[in-house]
């Protein structure tokens, strides 16, 4: 109770002085802004001043309040868009800041050698201060204009990647079969529910002959797939949909009332996903079979090679139930099992299908280059990797985590044609 009271305390003491920084810097910022409209009419300046000053005591006032809302409330995703334009505004600030900031430090210093020679002329003071919140006002705008399109546009601007690959072990019968791969839907965290069907529809209208869902279908809860298991129960395939558990799947990252109730919310998962028809495999094998041939679809439960994700995957065991196919495609949520683990363990498993990274939301992919920070944490990253006769291929998601949109990487549908190679 007593630790309990103290965190509280500690909270509620850690935003209040956030949002008294923030505001510093709203008033900050300001500066800018009543620079460049200082020759503007009376009404116009009114209507900015107060515009600005609204949005940004608003925010201030959300900041302040945060430590009183509960998990289920800040969970919610309407929440989560609020906050993020609180962020973006907040950044956008930030980076006006920093051009004043510079010239009041080269102002201070003009002072300072004004006491001992002319100063000056107050006029050519306000025309360069007026160029300094202009340049401000202009580089703070560029993040501020990226981000939100990240939210009202890239969020759900699902984009269809076709790989096409060759394989000599693949059976005859199974030449030119077309599977989809979907990953990190993160149901928690949509807000467009029109936008999240157009995706739905993307998938369908590929006509897959099977579809694989490499994991996170939630940020936290079961319920909140609660909206949206109406609209994923009516994806099918002639193989069937098969799906993995990811990091965020087991509710490892909220507090709960008790074991019992993470481990129930667990089963629900699960039964969630039997009910929308998904056959889930967790740690083991299911042997797919066309006029007498036959491949393999191994799951495993979440396994990374990095120490604050955890390690509930057994590939030995999933491949203890396997038939020891000559082609088998492998479902791990984390890329980084692919090198640490898969490629040690079994030639055989030709493809690894894997998401996660999201590709951190924010990059830049042109053709023939990508790049996004997330690069500097996961080698593998996005696309198509190969080595010694085994490929990865890490989806970059269908949804959204934390910032509730997407700069520069698409929500990705995977759409892989496999072909069977003569030798």
């Amino acid at each position: 109770m007593f630790q309990s009271i103290v965190s509280k305390f500690n909270s509620i003491l850690f935003f209040s002085l956030l949002a008294v920084t923030i505001f510093l810097l709203d008033l900050y910022a300001w500066q800018a802004f009543k620079t460049l409209i200082r020759d503007l009419s009376s009404r116009t300046k009114s209507i900015i001043f107060y515009t600005y000053w609204s949005v940004s005591i608003f925010f201030v006032i959300l900041v302040i309040l945060r430590p009183f809302f509960h998990v289920e409330q800040t969970g919610n995703p309407v929440f989560g868009v609020i906050q993020a334009f609180g962020f973006i505004l907040i950044f956008s600030k930030l980076v006006i800041a920093v051009p004043l900031f510079l010239e009041d430090i080269f102002r201070f210093f003009e002072w300072i050698v004004g006491l001992f020679s002319h100063k000056e002329s107050e006029q050519l003071f306000h025309s360069r201060r007026k160029f300094i919140s202009i340049t401000g006002i202009g580089l703070g705008s560029l993040p501020f204009a990226g981000l939100t399109y990240g939210i009202l546009k890239g969020a759900h601007d699902y984009k269809v990647r076709n790989v096409k690959l060759d394989f000599a072990t693949l059976p005859k019968s199974f030449d030119g079969i077309k599977i989809v791969q979907i990953s990190d839907i993160h149901a928690g965290s949509f807000w467009d529910r029109d936008a999240v069907i157009e995706g739905i529809e993307k998938i369908k209208n590929l006509n897959a002959d099977l579809i694989l869902f490499t994991g996170d279908l939630v940020n936290s809860k079961s319920d909140e797939m609660d909206n949206w298991k109406d609209l994923f129960s009516t994806l099918s395939a002639p193989f069937g949909i098969y799906s993995i558990l990811g990091n965020h799947d087991y509710g490892d990252y909220i507090h709960w009332q008790s074991v019992d109730a993470k481990e129930a919310n667990l089963v629900r998962l699960k039964q969630i996903q039997a009910e929308m028809g998904w056959q889930m495999l967790n740690n083991r094998s299911i042997r797919l079979e066309k006029e007498g041939e036959h491949i393999e679809i191994i799951g495993v439960e979440n396994w990374s090679a990095k120490p604050n994700f955890p390690k509930y995957g057994k590939l030995d065991e999933a491949l203890a139930t396997s038939h020891n196919s000559a082609f088998q495609i492998l479902l791990s949520h984390d890329p980084s099992h692919w090198r640490a683990e898969v490629l040690k363990t079994s030639k055989n498993i030709k493809l690894t299908l894997s998401g996660h990274t999201h590709g951190f939301q924010f990059g830049i992919e042109t053709h023939g280059f990508k790049w996004s920070p997330v690069k500097y944490v996961y080698p593998e990253w996005a696309g198509l990797y190969h080595e010694d006769g085994q490929y990865l291929y890490v989806n970059r998601g269908f949804g959204y985590l934390g910032y509730p949109g997407r700069l520069g990487i698409n929500p990705e549908i995977t759409l892989f044609t496999l072909h069977s190679k003569t030798v």
